[in-house]
């Protein structure tokens, strides 16, 4: 019997290929172009959604002039884990990406972790990005979809940690991109299924200890029912609009900061009177930039706001202490000081 042609081993396109591919694509176009072959990888779990990604990525990067490849990221955290990550290697391989790179990591869930998902998630990123500049590849490539983004803006609206938790995930975080975000998880597994692609379940996405599966399904699938379908989408636009104003006020609030931050012997000191001239969205965002880059200290909500209260709600306190920091007004100024130089 003959060998297959490249031809007779393409798959048939769909419409769920096609979506897929034209999601890629237009990310891949986003990227800074460059005079050589660069390098993408696309973060493989061997899942629905990565696994169409890799097949879509592994057709679309040639014809945009870029190299595809592919790394497995094994948390060691599941019974014959090596087995699925080994698999996952072997379709990327079977798709033509390369390199086609495993790598095993260490989950340290322990206290401070924030829980067994939390450290899963800063280990595979910690691999990633160390696979990324090893291979001096420009992106990795993430598997997230509509869903997921749903999913997320759900989990921080039961956090109620404020609008920055609604923005759920960004297309592009850094060299991190995420092409599928407008495409459902359906989606996804169709696209594997019209193309023979034969994708591992998670038993960890059936799992409902996790509040991500509950949400998934229970949660969404409610709200669809009695508040009509449509609500993923409707839940990824409120992500996208909410981003949006947030990185419009970030970058004013960095304006503002230049204008009325300085550096002061006793640490940095910030005009009451500008402070208070901003709106409170403004004036939150001063404090928290300013604290973040001075002191390296990612401040609360509840945290910013007694900082904030200094200039809207004076009545002669002497200061507050936040995470290695003392906050004090001095002679009109707000002035952050480091609590070991106190």
């Amino acid at each position: 019997m003959p060998p297959e042609t490249p031809s007779e081993r393409r798959p048939r396109l769909t419409p769920a290929i096609a979506d897929v591919r034209r999601a890629v694509r237009e990310s891949l176009e986003a990227l800074p172009a460059s005079d050589d072959a660069p390098l993408v990888l696309v973060a493989l779990s061997g899942g629905p959604d990565s696994l169409a990604l890799a097949a879509a990525t592994a057709f679309e990067a040639p014809r945009r002039g870029m190299r595809a490849g592919a790394v497995i990221v094994d948390h060691g955290l599941q019974h014959e884990s090596a087995v699925v990550a080994a698999r996952a290697a072997g379709q990327a391989l079977d798709l033509g990406l390369d390199p086609v790179l495993v790598r095993l990591v260490q989950v340290d869930a322990g206290p401070g972790s924030g829980g067994p998902e939390a450290a899963a998630r800063d280990a595979r990123y910690a691999a990633l990005d160390a696979v990324r500049r090893e291979t001096s590849s420009v992106a990795v490539l993430l598997g997230h979809t509509l869903d997921d983004q749903a999913e997320t803006v759900l989990l921080g609206l039961a956090r109620g940690a404020g609008a920055s938790s609604l923005h759920g995930m960004a297309p592009v975080s850094g060299v991190f991109v995420r092409p599928l975000l407008g495409i459902r998880r359906s989606t996804t597994v169709a696209a594997c299924a019209d193309a023979g692609l034969e994708p591992w379940l998670d038993p960890h996405n059936v799992d409902t200890s996790f509040s991500r599966v509950r949400v998934r399904q229970s949660v969404l699938p409610i709200l669809e029912r009695e508040l009509g379908p449509g609500m993923a989408e409707a839940l990824a636009r409120t992500a996208e609009q909410l981003r949006e104003d947030g990185d419009a006020l970030d970058h004013m609030a960095q304006e503002t900061i230049e204008e009325i931050v300085e550096h002061a012997e006793a640490g940095i000191a910030i005009s009451v009177g500008a402070l208070a001239a901003n709106p409170a969205a403004l004036r939150n965002r001063i404090i928290r930039h300013v604290v973040l880059s001075e002191f390296g200290v990612s401040l609360s909500r509840g945290q910013t706001l007694a900082a904030a209260a200094l200039v809207t709600d004076w009545h002669g306190q002497k200061g507050v202490d936040l995470p290695g920091i003392r906050v004090v007004r001095v002679a009109g100024n707000l002035v952050f000081q480091a609590a070991s130089d106190i």
